[in-house]
């Protein structure tokens, strides 16, 4: 420790100086020896640097500051208070090396980093290696158009099921960033046919012909969207298949019940109940998914009233397949009116209709899910 600690006494004496030519030949002399004998270094003496290289930051120009951000950005063990402090710099030359590239930052730190500093810094840290739901929720709800085009790029990043709804919601109008979120392998499927549901006809066609390792699933749910939805596709979909294996066995098990249904939909969980309500009213999943997807509300409290649910486990899903575009008191109270004057008689009477139109038309109805 003692090169560091003499290093901090001849720092002092620099600093005492004011000679700016002296100060930078010591950021370059710390910082050399910092970088060759990192490895080596214990915590505490990383700490001195830490102090060392705080109270030379303060000291010296922007241009001395970006070089020791890029030297530091990618140690391993940097001093974390030095760069904390370089990642907070109103300089984007300065703090974008290590919110680029620096491990240590913790989310907290981006964080408040993407919460009061420039877009400059929040496209900086959409360019991460890795983001979790915390900091792209931010950068999501807060970041202008370069910086949401940039993180949905990011293959690295993960999103909240609430980031992934606004995302979708900020393509509309914007094909770019359409097919950057439809590309996206970790898209939820509600918001898949959200986002196809308001998507140019070109976006459509470049995102099949864009996915071809996930092509089968892709052109099914495409298909859903302009012409019907096809049950097949959603036997390669990892979401529906773990939902219905559960469900199912839930089912089997007799623990399906309208609470785990209510508890689904406050979860935002999609395709659980999508697969809960096709079995409890014995219907085919295509009706619910499309029902879940509808603008209108009439087929979906049609199955809330024919799986015997009370109106807070119907408004759950009604509030469910609203997250998306959101729905008003008046809407919602509204709901709530048709949903009580309701008879299980009338609900059934409606679903058959349904079915002989399909005779009708010609078309042949998956079969009903079993009970």
């Amino acid at each position: 420790m003692t090169a560091p600690c003499s290093l901090l006494d001849e720092l002092q004496r620099a600093l005492a100086a004011g000679s700016e030519a002296q100060r930078d030949d010591m950021l370059s002399r710390i910082t050399d020896l910092f970088v060759d004998g990192a490895q080596r270094y214990t915590e505490v003496q990383i700490g001195l640097f830490d102090e060392v290289f705080t109270k030379l930051a303060t000291a010296i120009e922007a241009k001395a500051r970006a070089k020791l951000s890029s030297r530091l950005a990618e140690a391993p063990n940097a001093p974390a208070g030095v760069v904390r402090a370089l990642a907070f710099d109103d300089d984007i030359e300065v703090a974008r090396p290590v919110l680029v590239n620096s491990d240590r930052l913790a989310d907290a730190d981006l964080v408040a980093t993407a919460k009061s500093k420039s877009q400059q810094h929040l496209a900086a840290i959409a360019q991460r290696k890795t983001l979790s739901e915390a900091v792209t929720d931010v950068l999501v709800t807060r970041g202008d158009h370069r910086v949401a085009h940039t993180v949905v790029r990011n293959t690295g990043a993960r999103f909240s099921d609430a980031a992934f709804r606004l995302l979708v919601k900020r393509s509309a109008g914007d094909d770019t960033l359409a097919l950057g979120i439809g590309t996206r392998r970790d898209l939820p499927r509600q918001h898949f046919l959200d986002l196809l549901e308001q998507a140019s006809a070109s976006v459509r066609a470049r995102l099949a012909a864009e996915n071809p390792a996930a092509g089968a699933e892709l052109e099914g749910v495409l298909n859903e969207v302009v012409g019907g939805i096809r049950s097949e596709t959603r036997k390669v979909s990892i979401n529906y298949v773990n939902a219905t294996a559960a469900v199912e066995a839930a089912m089997k098990k007799g623990r399906l019940s309208e609470a785990e249904v209510y508890q689904f939909a406050r979860e935002r969980r999609f395709e659980e109940t999508t697969v809960a309500l096709s079995l409890l009213c014995k219907i085919e999943i295509d009706l619910v998914e499309r029902a879940l997807n509808d603008r209108g509300h009439e087929i979906l409290l049609i199955l809330a009233r024919l799986a015997g649910f009370s109106w807070t486990s119907a408004k759950a899903i009604v509030l469910l397949k609203c997250a998306d575009r959101g729905i008003s008191a008046q809407d919602l109270d509204s709901a709530m009116h048709s949903f009580a004057n309701l008879q299980v008689e009338t609900a059934r009477r409606v679903l058959d209709f349904y079915h002989s139109r399909l005779k009708t038309r010609g078309a042949k109805a998956p079969a009903a899910a079993s009970a």
